[in-house]
């Protein structure tokens, strides 16, 4: 498992909306300016499936993340299977009025570790600051 983390100042309610509403989504979800997620879809219940297009702003390179969750439990946490078998959780806690958001994913086996870390890193980061100009 590998673990990315940020805190956001912003209450846990506005980072919530903000991780899983499409039109929040497509907003944040890439790992650097080159990249963008023109859409998202977000069935936020067990069963449902979550979709993000990712490709280059070039459109030269992309894919679709695709999973399904295996738990809902609102403001607090999601778990969900990707396409590919592998396991998420991404956890949502709140102290003295910022929210902590803590990612564990299993990691694929094409890429080296580090650098599927610095990646889901990155695209956390993004989150962040686009959260924070959302909540002020």
């Amino acid at each position: 498992m590998i673990t990315v983390q940020t805190v956001i100042q912003a209450d846990r309610a506005t980072v919530w909306a903000c991780y899983t509403a499409p039109e929040h989504i497509i907003n944040w979800n890439a790992a650097s300016d080159d990249w963008c997620c023109p859409s998202a879809s977000n069935e936020l219940r067990v069963g449902g499936r979550y979709s993000a297009r990712m490709e280059s702003r070039d459109q030269t390179m992309g894919f679709d993340f695709e999973a399904v969750y295996d738990e809902v439990m609102p403001i607090e946490r999601l778990v969900y299977t990707i396409a590919d078998g592998r396991k998420v959780s991404i956890l949502f806690s709140t102290r003295d009025e910022q929210t902590t958001v803590t990612i564990h994913f299993e990691a694929e086996t094409v890429h080296p570790e580090a650098l599927q870390q610095q990646g889901w890193q990155s695209i956390l980061d993004r989150f962040k600051h686009y959260v924070e100009r959302v909540a002020t």
